[in-house]
């Protein structure tokens, strides 16, 4: 059951490793290529977008289903695990939102690198003529 949440994490993590490398100041060539193959990258990386949706489901679907421990009934144990569950829960929420939330600053960071080559390109097409 954990699984999925680990390799989430570790796509957070390599997501977060790569915007920082986007965004350092590097060498306009290394900057280039770095880009290049972020964005190569990028194409078979956009199956985490439906796995964290899914996993957003998932947990959806487990909320509402949960058993509550309002109840004067309820052990300390109980409670502590009610809500230790329901911390964990919030915890996956975030973690599903970020990768999200990074995928995409990583894909417009890259869109707009790539627009500035272009439009670098065109003004040195320009200075030549």
């Amino acid at each position: 059951m954990a699984l999925q949440w680990m390799i989430l994490t570790y796509v957070v993590a390599a997501e977060a490793a790569l915007a920082l490398l986007l965004t350092l100041p590097s060498p306009k060539l290394l900057k280039n290529r770095l880009v290049s193959l972020i964005s190569l990258i990028l194409q078979p990386a956009l199956f985490i977008v439906p796995f964290a949706g899914f996993q957003l489901l998932d947990i959806y679907w487990k909320n509402e289903h949960r058993l509550m421990c309002t109840s004067e009934i309820c052990t300390a144990a109980e409670r502590d695990r009610y809500e230790k569950s329901f911390y964990k829960s919030q915890r996956n929420v975030i973690l599903c939102v970020t990768a999200c939330l990074l995928y995409w600053c990583i894909q417009r960071i890259c869109k707009y690198n790539k627009e500035i080559q272009s439009l670098e390109e065109i003004e040195k097409r320009y200075k030549d003529e």
